[in-house]
């Protein structure tokens, strides 16, 4: 078999002659050499990130990669595969190189516009769901409506995952980017939940309160919100991947972190229903300071933080007090 080059090599430079199958670049070759290839530039799931290349590539599944792992490439989806894979390993994120990210089980359309979701967000969306179907008066199953806020919604991928798994949601999503909400429209259209999103420009949780369902006192079950938190002296610690591509706007949350996070914990009681829910990611550097904030406030009890996978803590949840 003949030995795959570095990528300091052309894929091209392997001869693919029709008699000696061994020499060509089949679909399981190029997964090796990928993968190899983002391992040494110790580039996050490796091997994740060079399935969902190629699977752009050809235009199919990653399972589709398995099930015809010796289908040779094209010489055009060689070309664009290499280039490709030179943008990754610059460090490039692979969602925006294929303008799709998953979250909560949905593929979303991300670019340069907005952050890629995470799956340690999903923790917001996960207790939404579980609280509401616990409790029929939030959860809509009696055919009351459920209204939330998601705040700084950014690619809509809380609102519109809660609008799919929760048919009788409405949700106001807002965020101070333009072109945010233009992502979140196309997110919110691609799942067909567009007429159950109100989507807002504004600042934080000002939009909220012009809103004619929601500018009243106590009218919103759940308070969502993924703003920007990053401290200023954990700036230059942030992964290239991301402080050098995704949009800083919406990841740095000033000196202490809580620019952002601050104002929508003080302002989110009055909006909150009696037994409502407040859920905010946070810094993990953050925490204790956060839980300190939103005892004080009186409006709120059982509060707490919970930890994402990495055992960190991630996201407050507090009770509107009754």
């Amino acid at each position: 078999m003949s030995k795959l080059p570095p990528f300091g090599g052309t894929l091209s430079s392997v001869p693919e002659s029709k008699a000696s199958s061994d020499q060509l670049w089949t679909t399981r070759r190029l997964l090796a050499w990928m993968n190899r290839a983002f391992a040494d530039k110790q580039i996050d799931a490796p091997r994740l990130c060079a399935e969902m290349l190629l699977a752009h590539v050809l235009g199919c599944d990653r399972l589709k990669l398995y099930t015809d792992p010796d289908r040779p490439a094209s010489p055009l989806e060689r070309s664009s595969l290499r280039e490709l894979v030179a943008r990754a390993l610059k460090h490039e994120p692979i969602q925006y190189l294929i303008e799709e990210a998953w979250f909560f089980g949905l593929a979303f359309h991300v670019d340069r516009r907005v952050l890629i979701p995470r799956p340690c967000t999903e923790i917001i969306v996960e207790h939404v769901l579980q609280h509401a179907r616990s409790h029929p008066g939030f959860g809509g199953t009696s055919g009351e409506s459920l209204l939330i806020a998601d705040v700084c919604t950014g690619s809509g991928c809380i609102a519109v995952a809660l609008a799919r798994h929760l048919a009788h949601a409405r949700v106001i999503a807002t965020d101070i980017s333009r072109d945010a909400l233009d992502v979140a429209r196309l997110n919110a259209q691609r799942h067909g939940v567009a007429d159950r999103i109100d989507l807002r420009l504004g600042n934080l949780l000002a939009p909220i309160l012009e809103h004619p369902a929601a500018g009243r006192r106590a009218a919103l079950s759940y308070i969502c919100a993924n703003p920007p938190y990053i401290p200023d002296n954990e700036w230059a610690k942030v992964e290239p991947n991301v402080r050098d591509h995704e949009p800083e706007s919406a990841l740095r949350g000033g000196p202490d972190g809580l620019a952002f996070v601050r104002p929508i914990i003080e302002s989110a009681a009055p909006l909150l229903r009696s037994g409502g829910l407040l859920l905010v990611e946070i810094a993990s550097v953050s925490a204790d300071e956060v839980v300190a904030l939103t005892t004080r406030l009186d409006a709120f009890d059982d509060v707490s933080v919970v930890n994402d996978a990495e055992g960190k803590p991630r996201t407050l949840i507090a009770r509107r007090a009754h």
